[in-house]
């Protein structure tokens, strides 16, 4: 039998002394129920509910704040006292752990340092949740055995009391086949996923489709002319000469089929889209974190973390889960986009805030939390996870909010054009209704048929009238974006490109210019050190390399590297193997299987260097050898990180680690005699930095990144005279230290140009897109690769980031269309030169990888971030997500960018074509018939619709894009979305077509010797028949928009184009053969056929003919038309629209008058309302931050 647990009241002992210190007896009782003893903690003089210069103790709802003693009078009780709504939270079954979720979602919302003192601080959490602060958990866990009790748990010995903490099993007694990994973990906290948002259902998405005015209107009419014809059929004698069997209730059954199959395939449509974009968000949102099971740094998805497990904290990492600082040296948040408040906080390790809450000396500043959604500016560290999933303060934000999907520019483009096109269509329809009414109502004087059968022919005046507007509203155009959309999409993401912004990717095939990182990007990012120089004139090489010169220009002595590294003496190789490990973030870990170092490419190429050659241990136990006393994290303007140890002397080493030529700038000593014991060095003569500078020189130019390792020794911390910051007394400004330094080596690593990166870049030059080098290293080394590859031309610039930041706007306009190199660039400068491009007109991409890209990649139009050395603060600005870090995914955006803004601009010449040709058919055809029906009727129409707006999307927007695609400029922002070449297109087939339909319906029994009744629906038959072949022949033509005749290129590559086209072709087969009554067709035979294919397959000679027309001649002739339009049309819209003014004001003062009386009657509604009693407690005001 389960038993449920509920945690007990809270009741620690924490009652101080004047001296602040505990009795031992105090220490020593057990808490009570009955206890009530208060939480004694520092707090600001002014108490206030929000953060200020960033405060951690808030005052809560249920908490008193006074300023007796600066008491926070928040007894343990209520800091893990269940809020309205959250109880069923502190409700467990069969809980193995100490603490529940709700318990532990307390710390937060707000923070409350009342909340984590209650816990027993971070070691009460690592019992309580059976884990391990420096192992993290066991990767053999599954099912835990055995509980542990709150009080266990939170017994706050410290450890200057010399009593250890109970044993509480951390591990599973059982790792069985059949349980799953952390099956505890899972039941009680839940994992790492938010509940997937309810998909809309097919049902609910075909009463979307079908909730449409025009479709509503259309299935009235087509009701009752269903029961006007079961009425002449069943309850009206045949008259004299009629036929005995009537089918008019075909016509309005046929209507109603027609309406259903265009409502599912559109909600199909939609289903599918739908679920294609959320594979593509389930993408999007997983990835890599870092952390430490079993003692080891692993990477592992994001969905698997799970409370307990122990993560690393670095700069740009946007943080999964709330949890608990452990250890880390200077970390700071930006909590702005969890909290809303734009301070820096900085964290505080957790043992030692909570030694501070036993103490009775807690600060305001005290910050141990780390929030869900937060980002690390810099530092780095560990914390135990508290929340994760919907427990979390970021996935209950989440939770809160619902993001529709903004519509892309060209969507919006669309949709207005979709408007136009439906307003000229809606005229159409208008008034052919009106001519046919006319003839209607004139003629009723000399119709002496039966009432219904006057109401059937209305009715019909009415269908066809309502079917054109159908016809006429292009809503397939936004459908088409959407499908090109989705399928570019789910196909880029095969390629290496990951699009988090759907505009992005349609944006992309009108770049300009490409603003690329250098390492991991255009380079391999693998990494070697290949040579180096230690001291002034220990030089090693692992490669053919050229000797680099020495002070007076000679070539220095280079060996291989063993020999060189065999001559030094031990403590100069733990110098530089100290220099190598501990001032770095990277670590050992496993990649899928396989031990290797993870972090920053430069760092593992040291780090694998001192492996091999400096007989370097494990990562873990060197770091651990060492006492760090402050991390100074790398910073891209000064190019450079470090870290301070503590030697076993009881003096201080300052390491530094950096670009070589401003480390250099910044030595004063050398070391001079690599054999020797002594590490002093001597002063660096001016002789001896010209020869290290033409070394860093030659590296360069050999493409090779230069980085040089300096250190510095202090007989105190911190150094007297020297600054601290405000935050850490014990942190010391690194200004203050990055002087008078000594200079320990320069290594040269190489980093190889990734294979097809130079033909990349000359497609791009091709396509019209100019690629610019962005990069942090030296100008020289820049300039080496960029020339390589193939971005720096003769006639090009290269130029360093401070010049370039220093030039005035106008000389950085007159230099930009030159600039081709910027090294040395700061992520400043980076965005400096996004800004400018843009407003010199350009559509920029621009790649980055670090925190600080995220300005530059906000800034450009479309922002790429690298999948696997990006930080995840560079990818949540970015659009789109290299997952293969490589420049020649870069190319793949561009050309489907273009494929889909291909699809959309070959859909749209294509449904003009039909809706221009279908409403003047059937306009000319109905104004023309005695009988007023138009030769092709509703049903016809529908499946013509159907053709158009959805089939011819779906075959359209789905071609793959060729290499032909780059060998076009990109189209600029302001062009139209319809060219003059399409507009030749589309009027051309458009008169064609009308042709070929006048010519058969008015001369056609002429020409073909047709007589009698039979003969006409035959030849009705035969136009319906010819005008849908027209349409698929002309769908051909389509797939090219240039002047090129080949239209078949590529057609056997798209299995989508070819399979709706059967489809059509298929369905059209079948409907002159079986359509019957329903489609008012009959059976033609195998001439009338021929004569259908004929007429219809001249539409693809006839495109030739058109596309050997000069589209500067098209132009001509197209503009004259235009202005005759705007002569003739736009008077009488201006006489319409005075004539109908009147109307429209009268028609809004009734609805504003209807409206106000609505409102009238909803107030008295609620006044009454709100005189009845309730017993409703109102919620508190929810404010959500915006998190993006």
């Amino acid at each position: 039998m389960s038993e449920k647990l509920l945690a007990p009241p809270i009741a620690l002992n924490t009652n101080t002394s004047t001296n602040g210190n505990d009795s031992e007896d105090d220490r020593d009782r057990p808490s009570t129920a009955d206890d009530r003893s208060l939480l004694t903690v520092q707090i600001p003089t002014s108490p206030t509910a929000t953060s200020l210069d960033g405060d951690t103790l808030r005052s809560r709802s249920n908490s008193a704040l006074t300023h007796k003693g600066q008491v926070d009078e928040t007894s343990s009780e209520d800091a893990l006292a269940p809020d309205n709504g959250t109880e069923q939270d502190f409700v467990v079954e069969s809980n193995p752990f100490a603490f529940s979720p709700g318990q532990l979602n307390k710390f937060l919302n707000p923070k409350s340092l009342g909340a984590y003192k209650a816990v027993g601080g971070v070691a009460g959490l690592e019992r309580g949740l059976r884990t391990d602060l420096v192992a993290g958990l066991s990767v053999d866990e599954t099912e835990l055995q055995g509980t542990v009790t709150f009080e266990e748990a939170t017994s706050n010995k410290l450890e200057k009391d010399g009593v250890e903490g109970p044993n509480i099993p951390t591990t599973a007694a059982a790792n069985s086949a059949s349980l799953t990994p952390y099956q505890s973990r899972l039941r009680v906290f839940k994992d790492n996923r938010l509940p997937k948002k309810k998909p809309t259902s097919i049902w609910r998405l075909m009463w979307q489709t079908y909730n449409d005015k025009i479709l509503i209107l259309l299935t009235i009419a087509a009701v009752v002319s269903l029961g006007l014809g079961l009425y002449e059929t069943f309850g009206v004698e045949p008259e004299p000469g009629q036929p005995t069997t009537k089918l008019d209730w075909v016509e309005g059954v046929a209507i109603c089929v027609a309406i259903i199959i265009v409502v599912i395939v559109g909600a199909l449509n939609d289903y599918q889209k739908e679920k294609q974009f959320v594979r593509l968000n389930m993408k999007k949102e997983d990835r890599q974190v870092k952390a430490i099971r079993s003692g080891e740094s692993i990477l592992i998805s994001v969905y698997d973390v799970t409370v307990g497990d122990v993560l690393h904290l670095e700069p740009g990492d946007l943080i999964p889960v709330d949890g608990i600082f452990i250890t880390g040296h200077n970390v700071k948040c930006d909590e702005s986009s969890a909290t809303g408040e734009s301070d820096q906080m900085r964290k505080t390790p957790g043992a030692d805030v909570y030694k501070h809450l036993i103490e009775g000396t807690a600060s305001p500043k005290l910050d141990p939390f780390i929030l869900s959604g937060s980002k690390v500016l810099e530092g780095v560290g560990t914390y135990v996870v508290t929340s994760v999933g919907v427990n979390s303060s970021f996935g209950k934000t989440m939770m809160a909010l619902q993001e529709p999907a903004e519509p892309t520019p060209l969507q919006v483009k669309l949709n207005g054009l979709a408007e136009a096109i439906a307003k000229l269509g809606s005229a159409a329809a208008i008034l052919l209704f009106a001519v046919l009414l006319f003839r209607f109502l004139a003629g009723l004087s000399n119709d002496f048929s039966s009432p219904a059968v006057k109401a059937s022919k209305f009715l019909d005046i009415l269908i066809v009238a309502v079917t054109i507007i159908v016809v006429a509203v292009p809503e397939g155009l936004p459908l088409a974006v959407t499908l090109a959309l989705a399928f570019a999409t789910t196909r880029m993401l095969k390629e290496n490109n990951l699009v988090r912004i759907l505009r992005a990717c349609e944006t992309m095939g009108n770049a300009t210019t490409i603003c690329s990182d250098k390492t991991g990007t255009l380079t391999q990012n693998k990494m070697t050190v290949v040579a180096g120089t230690i001291g002034s004139d220990a030089s090693f090489h692992r490669s053919a390399q050229a000797p680099a010169p020495d002070s007076e220009g000679k070539p220095t002595e280079v060996r291989p590297v063993q020999e060189t590294l065999g001559d030094m003496s031990a403590p100069v190789r733990d110098l530089l193997r100290q220099s190598i490990v501990i001032n770095s973030t990277a670590f050992e870990g496993e990649e899928d299987g396989v031990r290797t170092f993870i972090g920053s490419k430069t760092e593992t190429a040291l780090l694998l260097f001192a492996k091999e050659f400096l007989g370097m241990g494990p990562v873990a136990e060197e770091r651990a050898s060492a006492e760090t006393v402050q991390l100074i994290p790398f910073d891209s303007g000064r190019k450079c990180m470090g870290v301070v140890i503590k030697l076993p002397s009881g003096r201080f080493r300052l390491f530094v680690k950096g670009a070589a030529e401003i480390l250099l700038a910044q030595s004063t000593r050398i070391l001079s005699d690599v054999s020797s014991d002594s590490l002093a060095g001597e002063a660096m003569s001016e002789s001896c930095e010209t020869a290290l500078a033409a070394m860093i020189e030659s590296y360069a130019q050999k493409s090779l990144r230069t980085i040089a390792m300096l250190y510095r020794d202090f007989e105190s911390w911190p150094p007297v005279g020297a600054r601290t910051l405000k935050e850490d007394a014990d942190a010391v400004e690194f200004e203050d230290l990055s002087r008078d330094m000594t200079f320990l080596g320069v290594v040269g690593i190489q980093d190889p140009l990734r294979p097809g990166v130079s033909e990349a870049v000359r497609k791009c030059q091709m396509a019209g897109v100019t690629v610019r080098m962005v990069t942090g290293d030296n100008v020289t080394t820049a300039h080496a690769i960029a020339s390589e590859c193939g971005i720096k031309t003769k006639d090009g610039l290269a130029m360093e980031g401070p010049v370039f930041r220093q030039l005035s706007e106008e000389k950085m306009d007159e230099i930009l269309p030159r600039l081709q190199v910027l090294a040395r660039s700061s992520p400043e400068d980076k965005r400096i030169l996004v800004t400018r491009l843009k407003f010199l007109g350009e559509t920029v991409a621009v790649t980055g990888d670090g925190t600080n890209d995220a300005p530059a990649l906000k800034a450009a139009n479309i922002g790429f971030a690298m999948g696997i050395a990006g930080t995840e603060v560079a990818k949540e600005a970015s659009s789109i997500i290299l997952m293969d870090d490589n420049f020649s995914s870069i190319v793949t955006a561009i050309k489907w960018g273009r494929a889909v803004n291909d699809a959309v601009a070959k859909f749209l010449q294509f449904q003009l074509t039909v809706n221009i040709t279908a409403v003047l058919l059937a306009f000319v055809s109905a104004v023309s018939s005695p009988d007023m029906h138009s030769v092709l009727t509703a049903v016809q129409l529908l499946w013509v619709n159907l053709i158009m707006d959805t089939f011819a999307a779906l075959a359209l927007a789905t071609d793959a894009p060729t290499e032909k695609i780059l060998n076009r400029k990109p189209t600029p922002k302001r062009a139209p979305l319809i060219t003059i070449n399409m507009w030749k297109m589309i009027i051309g087939q458009a008169i064609f077509q009308l042709v070929v339909t006048f010519i058969l319906y008015f001369a056609g029994a002429a020409i073909l010797g047709y007589t009698g009744h039979q003969r006409e629906l035959e030849l009705k038959t035969m136009v319906f028949n010819t005008f849908v072949w027209m349409q698929i022949f002309n769908e051909f033509n389509n797939r090219r928009l240039d002047n090129k005749f080949n239209i078949f290129e590529g057609i056997q590559r798209n299995w989508f184009f070819i399979g709706i086209n059967c489809v059509m072709v298929g369905g059209q087969i079948m409907i002159i053969f079986v359509g019957g009554k329903a489609f008012s067709i009959v059976t033609i035979d195998i001439t009338q056929w021929a004569i259908c294919i004929v007429c219809a397959i001249l539409c693809l000679p006839w495109a030739i003919l058109l596309r050997c027309i000069p589209d500067s001649i098209a132009e001509v002739v197209f503009m004259f038309f235009v202005r005759l339009f705007r002569t003739v049309f736009i008077p009488i819209g201006i006489a319409l629209s005075a004539t109908f003014r009147p109307v429209k004001r009268a028609s809004r003062r009734i609805f504003r008058r209807s409206k106000s009386d609505n409102a009238a009657d909803e107030k008295i509604s609620d006044d009454e309302e709100a005189q009845t009693p309730t017993s409703t407690q109102s919620a508190p005001p929810i404010t959500i931050t915006n998190l993006g």
